[in-house]
């Protein structure tokens, strides 16, 4: 059985075939170039499509169903309700899908939880059936799996563990709120962090090192953290709680099998993921319980948004 999986981004659309062993065996891609319309938008999904088929010597006819990953908020009609960075508005994505490849099942979802999926099924989750995929990016996106099925709330927004609030009235969130932890744990949050202890700290390594890169990233307070220098340490031990705060937050609320994290920021690898398992299991409530959640690095990359598209219609 063969699938299809997109992955519409705000940069590039990517379209794959997927086999049954969650095996990507070909791909088309094509940038974006927004703003455009919806309907020239659909017009390229399509092409990459055929193009992805082409190459892997097979027609629609040999695709069970197509699966697409997107930004924004998507009902359970298939309807994109809202993508700010695609400028989209109610647009009826399974039908302009179906319009242009056929009367075939089509599944759309947001791309967070499209992600979710594929590192579940395919990734570090190895089939685990209560999983959460955290992406620590420019935000702090995220994908809840419970009994193998993704939980999405009554209205398909659901999920959204970035936007709850680790600090009452603390920094401003891009959603509006106060205290959200996208606020704190995401790179761009990491990377203010890191801005406002170089003004703190003059005579930091990190000054050294943001001038040799170009720019301030969320490498350097970790890089600085690594030469010993105080300013760099104490960003990265900060920033580690807030992550572990909430990871906390989602063990006590939902005590998954696992919890896959995602992003740039976990090519730190050991220097990341070990201080977060010790925050984890010191201050988790189900202290005593003999299963523990394990906080594990992402495995699928780029490619986990794609396959988790792309089994929407078995398993999402």
């Amino acid at each position: 059985m063969l699938n299809l999986g997109i992955d519409l981004g705000g940069t590039n659309i990517v379209a794959s075939v997927v086999n049954e062993e969650y095996k990507i065996i070909s791909t088309g891609k094509t940038p974006t170039n927004t703003p455009r319309t919806a309907e020239e938008i659909f017009d390229d999904i399509a092409k990459i499509c055929r193009e992805a088929m082409e190459k892997a010597g097979v027609t629609i006819k040999d695709i069970a169903s197509i699966g697409m990953g997107t930004p924004g908020t998507v009902n359970d009609s298939g309807v994109i309700e809202y993508a700010n960075n695609l400028g989209f508005n109610n647009v009826p994505a399974r039908e302009m899908l179906k319009e242009r490849l056929g009367d075939i099942p089509v599944f759309v979802a947001n791309d967070a939880n499209c992600a979710a999926l594929g590192e579940a099924y395919a990734g570090c989750g190895h089939g685990s059936k209560n999983f959460v995929a955290v992406t620590l990016g420019t935000g702090v996106g995220s994908g809840v799996i419970v009994d193998g099925k993704l939980v999405t709330g009554v209205n398909a927004a659901g999920g959204e563990c970035g936007h709850t609030v680790i600090v009452v009235d603390g920094a401003e969130c891009t959603c509006g709120r106060k205290g959200c932890w996208e606020a704190y744990a995401s790179a761009t949050a990491l990377i203010r962090q890191t801005k406002d202890a170089m003004k703190e700290y003059p005579d930091s390594v990190m000054h050294e090192i943001a001038e040799q890169e170009g720019k301030v990233s969320g490498r350097t307070a970790f890089d600085a953290m690594r030469k010993g220098d105080i300013a760099g340490i104490k960003v990265v031990n900060n920033y580690i709680k807030y992550v572990a705060c909430g990871l906390i937050n989602i063990v006590n609320a939902l005590q998954p099998e696992i919890i896959c994290i995602g992003g740039g920021i976990c090519n730190e690898g050991d220097t990341l993921m070990k201080p977060l398992n010790r925050y984890v299991h010191a201050e988790r409530y189900s202290i005593h319980s003999k299963i523990q959640t394990k906080i594990l690095r992402a495995e699928l990359g780029n490619d986990a948004g794609i396959i988790g598209a792309a089994i929407l219609g078995s398993v999402g």
